[in-house]
């Protein structure tokens, strides 16, 4: 790890994740003049699911998308730099001349060093885990039907999963899409029945029961996808496609920093009051720690303290003074 830490440029913070908990962290990390880099598989995160939220502070209704799209500008205002990539490790940097920092590798196997992390990721998107998925991520490939469905507009599209976000999905996609194709593994779909009816009675929508997805097909970009059916697994069929939208679930990936923080029976990470995790120079905000409530603006509040307890962290490694607890201090003048 030495020489390519070496030859990997500093930054003062990194954050992983990117809904309330981390675009509120690197809004406040940027604000006090750190090199923050923030890396995230999608922005909004949980967020994204609901189109109206009424209890948010200031805003008597404002959807998802719009409130993380606004949390989005105002950290790229101040400086951070936005990395669309999956953090699959971390590992301790022992190169630093004065001071430990961290590396970090991305699913690209690209990597990244840091004195400081802010880890923010909550729920991540489950993979397919099938061959041509990883390669057409960006490509046709999608987690985020708000973020990345205007994309695809007059296009033919799959979404692949089970239950309500799938039939959610699926009725957002109808009215961009000249075709919805959804594929489930049972042989009736599964969700609220009102959704249900509605995309049965939809022209442009046609449910594919009973089929899992073998393979994501395509050259530059998608174009199609091989399906097993699961009553007769030697039989095989391909759907043409323009893209496959992925709606497994989430789950909190937590794996990845078991050996560097400490964690609860819930695979969460134990945070205290500075938002501080069991490793000098790793903090951790939001749906993925151990704090109560998950909501936006818990996240967002804690993804600030994140930020200020970072900021703290660095200064003392500079041996220069800490921000003041003070919020008076905070104002320019």
């Amino acid at each position: 790890m030495s020489s390519s830490s070496n030859s990997l440029e500093k930054n003062d913070i990194i954050i992983i994740g990117g809904a309330s908990a981390g675009l509120s962290a690197a809004l406040y990390a940027s604000r006090q003049g750190l090199k923050t880099v923030l890396i995230t598989k999608d922005i909004g995160g949980q967020a994204l699911l609901t189109d109206n939220i009424e209890n948010y502070p200031a805003f008597e209704h404002i959807g998802g998308f719009e409130l993380m799209s606004r949390l989005e500008r105002q950290a790229r205002v101040f400086g951070t730099e936005f990395i669309d990539e999956e953090v699959t490790s971390i590992v301790e940097d022992s190169d630093h001349q004065h001071t430990k920092g961290f590396i970090m590798k991305t699913s690209t196997n690209k990597e990244y060093s840091t004195l400081a992390i802010i880890l923010a990721f909550g729920k991540t998107p489950r993979d397919l885990d099938v061959p041509g998925e990883q390669g057409f991520k960006g490509k046709g490939v999608s987690y985020c039907a708000v973020c990345d469905g205007p994309l695809f507009k007059h296009k033919s599209l799959a979404v692949v999963g089970i239950g309500d976000p799938l039939l959610d999905t699926a009725l957002l996609l109808k009215g961009m899409a000249s075709k919805v194709y959804l594929i489930q593994r049972t042989n009736t779909p599964v969700g609220a029945k009102d959704t249900i009816r509605l995309l049965q009675n939809e022209k442009n929508v046609s449910f594919i029961y009973n089929s899992v997805v073998k393979r994501i097909n395509g050259t530059s970009k998608v174009h199609s996808i091989t399906l097993i059916d699961t009553k007769n697994k030697s039989k095989e069929s391909e759907l043409v496609i323009d893209g496959v939208f992925v709606e497994m679930g989430d789950i909190a990936k937590t794996d990845f920093v078991k050996n560097l923080v400490q964690l609860n029976s819930n695979n969460e990470i134990i945070v205290d009051k500075y938002c501080a995790t069991s490793k000098h120079g790793i903090f951790a905000a939001g749906d993925v720690t151990d704090v109560p409530y998950k909501q936006a603006v818990i996240s967002a509040a804690h993804g600030s303290i994140a930020a200020l307890s970072a900021y703290n962290y660095l200064q003392k490694l500079k041996g220069k003074p800490p921000i003041k607890s003070d919020w008076r201090t905070t104002i320019k003048k």
